[in-house]
């Protein structure tokens, strides 16, 4: 008998799980973004957050864990509580290549249930002003002509310019040089200095760059042309066919988080992408925004269980070394 009144204490007290998603949320909401501040991918994540407060009611901060090609950060939201307080922002690098090429302690799909997917952009190849080249086809003949391999940008092993940069030698047979960094926007300071010779990088994070005329832009890795960057040719245009790749990006929380919680953090997210004022912002950032109908989170589940499947074979082919 007193057990019986017990559990029912605690399904009537506020720590209660049913009670908790119905009050859900009554404090500040963190979002870890595992790449330096300034990037792409904190970009994105700030003016989701700015907008999804107003459907929330509560603040979202954001919270730069860096290191590891995003991997710590992805590991510090896996191990907070699932109570929706802590959201994981990540994309093609952390969510699924990182499985092939870390020991991550965690697992991308069991640990985390998935709460919407996010915008994506095409990859573009960017050189430092110095590259002699004028366009796509002079750049891979400079960067054959080198006596050692070209200095390649990246945000660490397993992160987006990487990858794309491991599908730049598949396609083209030129070897690279990584260099690493915390984030991309640390790569791009130094390319714009002139320290290193390329980025494969998401559009969003050189966009700004190309404009300025500090850095060169050469193709976008789709089959159509940024709309906001109509300048630059596709891949295809350039004279590498075939070469396309997509950055996307998403949410998560933890796993056990209740479903009534991730329905709630969905319905801001997908509230916040439909914003005009939203849509305007990451659309200025060469960003490609995902159709209504892979807003939800069994959609985000699928897509990266698929990219799971595309991309680890050739990561694993590519005997990734992390230093």
């Amino acid at each position: 008998m007193w057990k019986a009144i017990l559990a029912g204490l605690i399904a009537l007290a506020p720590w209660g799980g049913h009670a908790r998603a119905e009050t859900f949320p009554s404090h500040p909401i963190t979002i870890v973004v595992p790449f330096s501040a300034g990037g792409p991918s904190d970009a994105m994540s700030r003016i989701l957050a700015e907008r999804m407060k107003v459907k929330l009611g509560e603040t979202i901060l954001i919270e730069n864990v860096t290191g590891a090609g995003g991997s710590i950060g992805v590991g510090r939201a896996v191990r907070s509580p699932p109570d929706g307080y802590t959201i994981s922002f990540g994309h093609l690098g952390t969510h699924v290549a990182n499985g092939a090429i870390y020991k991550l302690g965690y697992d991308l799909v069991t640990d985390l249930e998935p709460v919407v997917l996010l915008p994506s952009n095409p990859m573009i190849i960017v050189s430092k002003n110095a590259v002699p080249a004028k366009n796509l086809e002079e750049l891979l003949a400079w960067l054959r002509s080198r006596p050692t391999p070209p200095t390649a940008g990246t945000a660490g092993a397993g992160s987006g310019s990487h990858i794309a940069g491991l599908y730049f030698e598949k396609v083209t047979g030129i070897k690279l040089q990584y260099v690493p960094y915390r984030g991309t926007a640390p790569a791009m300071t130094d390319l714009v200095a002139g320290q290193i010779d390329l980025i494969v990088d998401q559009t969003s994070n050189s966009i700004a760059q190309v404009r300025a005329g500090t850095i060169r832009a050469y193709a976008v890795t789709d089959s159509k042309r940024v709309e906001q960057a109509s300048d630059i040719p596709t891949t295809d245009e350039a004279g590498l066919p075939g070469f396309h790749m997509t950055l996307w990006s998403g949410l998560w929380v933890p796993k056990g988080t209740p479903k009534e919680i991730i329905a709630k953090l969905n319905a801001a997210a997908v509230d916040a992408l439909n914003d005009p004022g939203v849509r305007k912002q990451l659309e200025n950032l060469g960003l490609q925004l995902p159709a209504p109908n892979q807003l939800s989170p069994e959609a985000l589940g699928t897509w990266q269980k698929a990219e799971i499947a595309k991309w680890w074979p050739m990561i694993k082919a590519a005997n990734v070394k992390v230093e």
